[in-house]
C-alpha cells in the first residue's frame, strides 16, 4: 500500500499537474479585477419647461424663425455651434502620411452616394441647418442652425426629403407636416432617436452606412432588451444608455469621431472611460487588452436586426428594361453573390436603374484589421495609382510591428473588427481623379444622373460644380472603405470564446498574418521536438521513480 501512495505521488500526480497546465491554462485571479468596474456616467440632467416662454408661443412660419427665438435667450451659443464638425462639415485633421490637411465632406468621396458636391440639396437631410443646397450657403449666420433637430424632445420633427410632391423642398428645411410651435415649446436634451435621425439612416436607408447602427438600437421590448447593446435598450435604469451619456459634451463639441472623414488618434470614446482597462476576473483575458481591442471580442456580430449595406456597384446602374424603360427596385433571386473574389452567402442582392447592383446582409461577423488610431484618406484631387487593385478611400494605419516598437510603447496597435464597405465607382481614365457624379435633380435635362439616367451627363455636371477636369473617358474602379465597429455590443456570454480565433484554418482572425497566434499557427516539426523533449522527461522522471521504489 505504501509503494502504491509513493507511486502515485512521484510518478503520476507530475503528469496529472502538467497536464492541467497545458489544456487549462487560466488564471482567475487578477489583483486588478473589480467588480464593480462599469462606473456609472448617466447624468440626471432635468431641462427647463420652454412651455412658458412667450417668445416660442406663437405661429411659426419657417425654421430660421425658431433659431432667431432660441438665440434670443442662449445668445452664445450659435457662435459655439458654428465652430463644430455637425455644422461645417470639414475640419483641419492631421494624416498618417501628409500632415495637416483640411478633410469632410467638401473634398472626400466615399463609396455609398459618393459625395455631396452638387447634391447638397438631398444630403443636407441631415445637416444640422436650414437651406444648404449649394455652395453658396451661409455658414456664418446663425439663423440657419437647425436646433430642433438635436433638441426635439416631442419625436415628430423631421426633415423634408425634396419630392416634386413638395416642390422639392430639401436643403434641411423642416418637413411642411411639423408643427413648429410644437415642437419649439417642447425641447429638451438630446436623445438616442434625435442622434439617430441621421446617424441611423445615412447613406440612403436604415443602416445602410455604419452597420452598426440602426434603429432596432432603441427597441425596448421584451424580447429586444439587451440583445442590440448592452448599454442600450434595456428597460432598467443602469443601462439604458443614451448616445450623450458616452459622446459626451462640451460647448457642443462632440467627443467621437468616424474614420470616413476623420484621421487623427483623439477625441475618442473609449470603453475604458467606464470599465478599467482589466475588467475581467481571468489575467488571461486581461493581458489580451494590449493587442485586442474590447470590440473584437463584444461585437461578435453586427446588423443584427436591419440588413447593412457590404456592396454598391455602380456600374451595372443606368440599364433599361425591354421596353427602354427604368428598372425599378428589384430584388434578384440568387442569396450568393461573388464581388472581387469574394463570395457573399444569405444576402438580399437587388438592382434599380438609379443606383446599381447593391448587396445587403443581416447578422453580418466583422472582418478585423489592426489599428493604431490613425488613418489616411483618398481625398478628391488625388491620383489613382493602380485600377487594377482596390482603392482604399480611407486606409487605416497600424500593424503588428506597432507593438514591439521601444519608442512607442504606450500607442500600440490592437487588433479591431470593421465592416468593409465594398464597390465601384466612377473614375476618369485619363486624368485618373474619381469622379464626383450629380445625382439629384429637380428635372429632366439637369444632368442628374437620377432623372437623366446618363452617365456622361452627370459626371460633367458634377466635375464642373467641383472645378475639377473631367476628361469624357470614364471607367469604374473597384473601392474599399473601413468602418470601424462600436456598437451593437453583446454581453459577456454572447461574446467571442477562444476556440472563435486560436484554431487552425477556421477562426475568424485566420487572414491576419505576420504575427504567431497559438492555436492558429504552428510548426509541425518544432511541436513535434518540443512533445518528444516533454514525453522523454516524463517518461525519466517517471522510470526514475520506479526505480527508486522497487529498489531502496
Amino acid at each position: 500500500m505504501k509503494k502504491i501512495g509513493e507511486i502515485i505521488l512521484i510518478v503520476i500526480l507530475p503528469w496529472i499537474a502538467i497536464l492541467t497546465l497545458v489544456f487549462n491554462y487560466n488564471s482567475d485571479y487578477d489583483s486588478g479585477y473589480f467588480p464593480d468596474s462599469m462606473i456609472s456616467i448617466k447624468k440626471e440632467k432635468k431641462p427647463i419647461d420652454h412651455s412658458g416662454f412667450a417668445e416660442l408661443n406663437k405661429d411659426f412660419t419657417s425654421g430660421t424663425e425658431v433659431t432667431a427665438a432660441c438665440l434670443s435667450c442662449h445668445q452664445s451659443r450659435g457662435e459655439e455651434f458654428m465652430k463644430t464638425q455637425h455644422w461645417l462639415w470639414h475640419k483641419p485633421d492631421t494624416t498618417a502620411t501628409e500632415g495637416v490637411q483640411d478633410l469632410g465632406k467638401i473634398n472626400l468621396l466615399n463609396n455609398f452616394c459618393i459625395g455631396i458636391n452638387s447634391n447638397e440639396k438631398m444630403c443636407s437631410m441631415c445637416h444640422a441647418g436650414y437651406g444648404y443646397e449649394d455652395h453658396n450657403f451661409d455658414f456664418s449666420n446663425p439663423e440657419n442652425i437647425d436646433c430642433l433637430v438635436c433638441h426635439d424632445a416631442t419625436g415628430s420633427y423631421r426633415k423634408s426629403k425634396p419630392t416634386k410632391e413638395n416642390g422639392f423642398r430639401g436643403a434641411g428645411w423642416p418637413d411642411l407636416s411639423v408643427d413648429l410651435k410644437h415642437v419649439a415649446t417642447n425641447v429638451g436634451l438630446p436623445k438616442s432617436n434625435n442622434c439617430g435621425n441621421c446617424h441611423f439612416t445615412g447613406g440612403g436607408g436604415n443602416n445602410v452606412k455604419h452597420g452598426d447602427l440602426e434603429k432596432a438600437l432603441l427597441l425596448e421590448h421584451a424580447a429586444m432588451v439587451g440583445q442590440m447593446d448592452v448599454h442600450m435598450s434595456s428597460t432598467t435604469s443602469d443601462k439604458n444608455l443614451q448616445c450623450v451619456d458616452c459622446h459626451q459634451t462640451d460647448e457642443h463639441q462632440i467627443s467621437g469621431q468616424l474614420y470616413s472623414v476623420s484621421s487623427s488618434n483623439n477625441n475618442h470614446v473609449t470603453c475604458v472611460q467606464c470599465h478599467t482597462d482589466r475588467p475581467h476576473q481571468s489575467q488571461l483575458l486581461n493581458n489580451h487588452y494590449r493587442r485586442v481591442a474590447c470590440q473584437t471580442c463584444h461585437i461578435s456580430e453586427y446588423a443584427k436586426i436591419q440588413p447593412t449595406t457590404l456592396v454598391w456597384d455602380w456600374s451595372t446602374a443606368t440599364r433599361l428594361d425591354e421596353n427602354g424603360k427604368p428598372i425599378g427596385v428589384t430584388k434578384l433571386p440568387d442569396s450568393t453573390y461573388f464581388f472581387d473574389g469574394k463570395q457573399y452567402e444569405q444576402v438580399r442582392v437587388q438592382y434599380d436603374s438609379k443606383h446599381g447592383t447593391l448587396v445587403m446582409k443581416q447578422g453580418v461577423i466583422p472582418e478585423y484589421r489592426w489599428f493604431n488610431g490613425n488613418a489616411d484618406h483618398h481625398k478628391l484631387t488625388d491620383l489613382i495609382d493602380d485600377t487594377l487593385k482596390a482603392l482604399v478611400l480611407n486606409p487605416l494605419q497600424g500593424s503588428y510591428e506597432d507593438n514591439i516598437r521601444p519608442e512607442d510603447p504606450d500607442n500600440p496597435s490592437k487588433i479591431i473588427p470593421v465592416k468593409v464597405m465594398r464597390g465601384r465607382q466612377p473614375y476618369d481614365t485619363k486624368n485618373r481623379l474619381l469622379i464626383q457624379p450629380k445625382l439629384f435633380g429637380e428635372y429632366k435635362g439637369s444632368g442628374a444622373l437620377w432623372t437623366d439616367l446618363d452617365w456622361d451627363a452627370s459626371f460633367t455636371a458634377g466635375m464642373e460644380y467641383t472645378g475639377l477636369p473631367y476628361s469624357g473617358a470614364y471607367g469604374f474602379v473597384k473601392t474599399e472603405s473601413y468602418w470601424p465597429l462600436n456598437h451593437e455590443v453583446s454581453s459577456a456570454d454572447q461574446a467571442l470564446q477562444c476556440a472563435d480565433c486560436h484554431v487552425k484554418n477556421t477562426g475568424r482572425l485566420q487572414q491576419m498574418a505576420g504575427f504567431y497566434l497559438p492555436g492558429r499557427d504552428n510548426n509541425p516539426w518544432l511541436d513535434g521536438v518540443g512533445l518528444a523533449f516533454i514525453i522523454l522527461v516524463l517518461a525519466g522522471v517517471s522510470i526514475h521513480g520506479l526505480l527508486r521504489i522497487f529498489t531502496k
